[in-house]
């Protein structure tokens, strides 16, 4: 191998550590992804885009979700970096979450597949029809 393959290699391997593997069961990348595509993570992305909300609103806003699986998943999302957690010191004291400018940047993309799901639900649907129908 020349000294031009090796280098070129190399580039290669450091730009696929940079960029991260899915695919490979030890990337962290994957604990990003599980956290951000969820059905709550995506959700929650999608609510803080209209600003800032209190634990409590956030909840009511989502519909169905349970105090542990929101708190959880905000835990997950502010450790990450896409979700900024304020708690305010007064009594009684309360909690406000916004999203931070990396989480603006996900919440864009995570709502362009929230936006083709919902756009075309009745061709998953009728999918679903014909996929039961042929079992």
């Amino acid at each position: 191998m020349s000294d031009l393959d090796q280098g070129s290699e190399a580039e290669t391997l450091s730009a696929r550590f940079e960029r991260g593997n899915l695919f490979a069961a030890p990337c962290p990348s994957r604990d990003v992804l599980s956290h951000v595509s969820s059905r709550w993570g995506v959700l929650v992305l999608i609510g803080l885009q209209t600003g800032t909300y209190r634990f409590s609103e956030l909840r009511r806003k989502m519909g169905g979700v349970s105090e542990k699986m929101l708190a959880q998943t905000l835990q997950a999302l502010v450790r990450d970096g896409f979700v900024h957690r304020v708690s305010h010191p007064v009594v009684p004291p309360f909690v406000e979450y916004s999203l931070t400018p990396m989480g603006e940047e996900v919440a864009l993309r995570v709502a362009g597949l929230a936006d083709w799901i919902e756009e075309n639900l009745l061709r998953v649907l009728e999918a679903r029809e014909q996929a039961d129908q042929s079992s």
